[in-house]
């Protein structure tokens, strides 16, 4: 399934995405031999919900399926239960996460880049909640703080159970879904300050979407294209495969150390290609168009925005 939040009358509403519709499933209480769907108010809540949540989701789908298929979309469209997905406002999949951990060097392409060695562990590093954005989201700065704004292609894992010293093996099964993710970096301040966090959590400094894939479709998170796309132009072009640490070394090496909690967000490194390690470097500037684009979840795309401090 592909889930996704969508804003209708300013409230953010979770939607499973059935062909060119989303399935409101606040709607969905008396539809579907699905009635607990409607107290999952977001995604975050809906992930709390468990196996039953997804299950209950898969049934309305199939429900809906169904019914569109034999020519009612129009009627579930007049009571609300379907939104025709063009033109909806998305938002990020999972726009309040306990926590976004992020991860530092983990494709040799972007080590053999910048003539780094190979780290021998996970290299961890946090972005706060609050610079997470959606699809379309401006991502802002102020240019009295920073001036050197880069892109970072991610794929983003985003945690379903909660999950403390899981192993490798059991790693996959703790997993969700996935997203696409930039790991936008203020490259001025992360080298300046001598360590990440505040150069990486600018607010709007984390676009996550545009929809979150369930795990079940994406039979290898480590075989899939990544690449970042600024102003039309290919900057970051590479695959998964090329990761150090996979998603299941990460979730099992993050848990050793903390609690993840439905709803985490690891973002899992990016490739070679960003802007910092070009000859000359590039860096973001107002009204450029950036866009990660990771085979099976789609294309996550922001507007670049820069604004004085009020």
């Amino acid at each position: 399934m592909r889930l996704l939040t969508f804003q209708k009358d300013g409230i953010g509403h979770t939607g499973i995405v059935a062909g060119e519709y989303v399935v409101d499933i606040a709607m969905a209480a008396d539809h579907g031999g699905a009635p607990r769907l409607s107290q999952y108010r977001d995604l975050l809540t809906f992930l709390r919900g468990g196996e039953p949540a997804i299950d209950d989701a898969r049934r309305l789908l199939a429900t809906v399926e169904r019914e569109t298929a034999a020519g009612q979309a129009e009627d579930l469209v007049a009571r609300g239960l379907l939104h025709p997905l063009d033109g909806l406002k998305l938002m990020a999949p999972v726009s309040n996460p306990s926590k976004v951990v992020a991860i530092g060097l983990n494709y040799r392409d972007h080590a053999r880049e910048q003539g780094a060695p190979i780290p021998d562990r996970p290299i961890i590093f946090a972005k706060f909640p609050t610079s997470v954005i959606g699809p379309g989201d401006a991502i802002t700065w102020d240019p009295a703080l920073t001036q050197q704004v880069d892109y970072e292609a991610e794929l983003a894992v985003v945690i379903g159970q909660t999950a403390r010293n899981v192993s490798q093996d059991d790693a996959l099964s703790f997993v969700a879904g996935y997203t696409c993710g930039n790991d936008v970096s203020a490259r001025d301040l992360q080298f300046g300050d001598r360590q990440w966090v505040r150069g990486k959590s600018l607010d709007t400094f984390c676009p996550l979407g545009p929809a979150l894939v369930t795990s079940d479709e994406i039979a290898d998170p480590q075989d899939l294209a990544i690449r970042a796309i600024l102003n039309g132009d290919v900057m970051q072009d590479s695959r998964t495969s090329e990761m150090i640490f996979g998603v299941r070394e990460l979730i099992a090496f993050a848990s050793r150390a903390f609690t993840l909690l439905p709803g985490d967000v690891i973002l899992t490194g990016t490739p070679h290609g960003v802007g910092v390690f070009r000859k000359p470097p590039v860096f973001l500037k107002d009204g450029d168009r950036i866009a990660i684009e990771i085979e099976k979840i789609g294309r996550l795309e922001n507007v670049c925005r820069t604004e004085a401090a009020s």
